[in-house]
């Protein structure tokens, strides 16, 4: 018969196996994690070994466990001091009394690997950790207004991947919003909503202040729907940081190569004419002239809205370009500026012509055709080798019966680089029959008949052209 211990004795050998009473239920635990600022690629490495901070009795006891993290950045260790973030870790395993059958020994081997999870916890928490911290970048950004055609707008640079998911927030008959430094991307849609209400940007700086318990910390730039601009640096903030506010805009920046930064960014935009986009782009060329963000570059980002009740997608994306990360992001988001403002932007500038045109707002209506002629001008003066942006131009310009001489050079620059291409060569045939030249459009579409004899569209074109008819 085998031999069994007695209850008193069972309780007793529990007890020095598991180093806990058989009546107290087994704690969870809070682990506080200090947050690793997703921005750059730094490894991290663990401070000190955890620490219990405190433990409590009973059932359902919290035992909470700090550890403090270090970034490792150019050789020298930086400690991060944002916040704690709380994770409470249920654990579902009660202590009762040891089976009869299990050995000492084996209760050892337990506590040894209770304890060896319990020290990788932390770390398996951390990409949790991280994800929820508030973000940390230098920025310089604009935050604008436009009197005349009531465009509100945000442009940025940073030394942080996709800056334009974080920063900029506008929509029109509202305002624009910058938010960053150690960034709440919440701050965007909160100030746009209070803004809705014709809240004074102001007031909408004061109110997110006033809820935000990390406000020294934060940077951010507002201008409202009338064009009342402000902006907050908080003494938190990484030097150099600071800003400058003028008529209908706001310049701001962080972790800066100096004040000289924001200040040119500020003059630039005084000192510039056209496009509101362009010129917040300009400020963006004119701050890194003088150093930009000192540790680099690397993404970019130019968000403008525009109202409009014929086209409402214009309220909320007017331009909405991305330099995701690029070596000189600026200089890209410029690029790629251009190509926007001939594929789209002038068939938009068009669409705003006709709308003043119906409202008898006849200044307006031509403002907005002379804007499609600068940008065919730009194009043709930076000798631009895109034929699909060219002929777009040249197409939208006759097909309105505006800039002609000026359509003809950029469908012709276009045909040199696409000899071949139909759609081109009837574009230039179609300025040269606006311009009054039937014999050169109906020669040149014949030569693209050529290229495709059973076209039925392309012997129409011609037999239109000598018809007169437009």
């Amino acid at each position: 018969m085998p031999y069994v211990k007695s209850a008193e004795r069972q309780q007793i050998c529990h007890q020095r196996g598991s180093n806990r009473r058989p009546d107290r239920a087994r704690a969870s635990s809070r682990v506080v994690i200090a947050p690793v600022p997703t921005s750059g690629s730094q490894g991290v490495f663990p401070e000190k070994a955890i620490r219990p901070l405190a433990s409590g009795g009973g059932p359902g006891a919290l035992t909470t466990t700090t550890m403090t993290l270090r970034r490792w950045s150019g050789g020298v260790h930086r400690k991060f001091e944002p916040g704690p973030v709380d994770f409470l870790v249920p654990s579902n395993a009660t202590a009762g009394p040891e089976p009869t059958h299990l050995s000492r020994g084996r209760s050892m081997i337990r506590r040894r690997v209770f304890a060896a999870l319990f020290l990788a916890l932390p770390l398996a928490l951390l990409p949790a950790a991280s994800a929820l911290a508030d973000v940390k970048t230098g920025t310089f950004s604009i935050v604008a207004y436009d009197s005349v055609t009531q465009e509100v707008g945000v442009a940025v640079q940073s030394k942080y991947f996709s800056v334009g998911t974080a920063v900029p927030w506008a929509e029109a008959g509202a305002g624009a919003v910058a938010t960053q430094a150690n960034v709440n991307v919440t701050l965007g849609p909160e100030a746009l909503a209070l803004l809705r209400t014709g809240m004074p940007a102001a007031d909408v700086m004061r109110a997110l202040a006033a809820a935000d318990t990390l406000w020294d910390g934060r940077q951010v730039g507002i201008v409202d729907a009338r064009g009342r601009a402000v902006n907050w640096t908080g003494r938190r903030c990484l030097d150099w940081a600071g800003g400058e506010t003028g008529p209908g805009f706001a310049c701001q920046g962080n972790i800066l190569a100096g004040p000289s930064v924001v200040a040119n960014m500020a003059q630039a935009y005084r000192e510039s004419r056209g496009e509101l986009a362009e010129r917040m782009i300009a400020a963006l060329e004119a701050a890194q002239a003088a150093g930009g963000d000192k540790r680099g570059m690397q993404s970019a980002a130019l968000l403008v809205v525009r109202p409009s009740v014929d086209h409402p997608e214009y309220n909320v994306r007017y331009v909405d370009l991305r330099v995701e990360d690029h070596k000189t992001p600026i200089q890209e988001l410029r690029r790629v500026w251009q190509i926007f403002e001939g594929f789209h932007l002038a068939n938009a500038h068009l669409n705003y012509a006709a709308q003043y045109e119906a409202q008898g707002r006849t200044d307006l209506a031509v403002m907005e055709r002379e804007r499609v002629g600068e940008s065919m001008k730009r194009a043709i003066a930076r000798g631009e080798r895109d034929a699909s942006l060219l002929n777009g131009l040249a197409w939208a310009c006759a097909t309105h019966d505006i800039f002609l001489s000026d359509a003809i050079r950029a469908a012709e620059r276009a045909v040199e680089i696409e000899p071949r291409n139909i759609d081109i060569l009837d574009t230039l045939a179609e300025v040269h029959f606006r311009a009054g030249n039937t014999a050169k459009a109906v020669e040149v579409e014949s030569r693209a008949a050529t290229l495709d004899p059973k076209s039925a569209y392309l012997k129409e074109q011609i037999e239109r052209f000598r018809a007169g008819r437009k």
